[in-house]
């Protein structure tokens, strides 16, 4: 796509679950430039052509995670996705799937942040006094690079849900927290500061826990921040058997000539 304007055809998926009217999907011509971004587009829509489509959207620089939805087949963040880099002149605009759908694009993340707080997603130290901790005193715990390394790709978690409904177990079985949470869990394994490792191992080793992942590694292959949660998962697994060092090094991959 040259940096001239070009027309290309946006399908939005639409649908109110509070009727009982069917779902159906909207079509509209836009106008894109070469850096335009499918949340460009949907906003153009929107402003322009229908101002009802439901859509949920933020900071529009992949901070937030708002704005996550399935584009052409495969869940994206909308402000991170442009139209150029997709080659195609028809750009299909879904709802996340694995989540409960509120209308169009919007989506319900009441049961992800549920299984997100479950995993209680926050450092435990017993190693704080009491009359700190009664007082709600701040306490500085210093860590080195190293040791920050060793969780630091886990923590750019934005929490867009998109490993969530990328995720072929959570598809099964509504029990299973899904890869965000199980890759935060291994987040704060991972970290010198935290203690409650025990604790948290209680809560995901059961049977609708950590064993029900496949290792499809599709949460991995949509995270749009690196994060790579199927590698925490796989970790969290092998602290769990009791194969992994007690230095919590995050392992390397080897290759077949290895």
């Amino acid at each position: 796509m040259s940096e001239e304007t070009n027309r290309i055809k946006l399908k939005v998926f639409r649908t109110n679950y509070n009727k009982s009217a069917p779902s159906y999907f909207d079509e509209f011509d836009v106008t894109v430039k070469r850096w335009t971004t499918v949340l460009d587009a949907l906003l153009d829509a929107k402003s322009y052509s229908d101002s009802s489509i439901g859509i949920r959207y933020s900071c529009r620089m992949a901070s937030c995670g708002s704005c996550g939805m399935k584009i052409n087949g495969k869940p994206r963040l909308a402000c991170y996705t442009k139209i150029s880099e997709l080659n195609d002149q028809t750009i299909v605009c879904e709802p996340l799937p694995n989540f409960p759908h509120i209308r169009d694009l919007v989506t319900d993340f009441t049961q992800f942040f549920t299984q997100h707080k479950k995993i209680e997603p926050y450092v435990h130290n017993e190693d704080v006094p009491n009359e700190i901790a009664e007082n709600d005193e701040l306490v500085e715990f210093k860590q080195t690079p190293e040791e920050v390394d060793k969780y630091l790709q886990f923590s750019y978690c934005i929490k867009c849900g998109l490993c969530y409904s990328a995720c072929p177990t959570v598809a099964t079985d509504s029990k299973f927290p899904g890869p965000q949470a199980l890759s935060q869990a291994y987040r704060y394994l991972a970290d010198t500061r935290d203690d409650g490792s025990s604790k948290r191992f209680r809560i995901i080793d059961e049977r609708h826990g950590i064993w029900r992942c496949h290792f499809a590694g599709s949460c991995s292959h949509v995270c749009p921040k690196g994060v790579d949660p199927a590698l925490g998962i796989q970790l969290l697994k092998g602290h769990l058997m009791g194969v992994s060092k007690n230095d919590k090094k995050i392992a390397s991959i080897r290759s077949k000539d290895e």
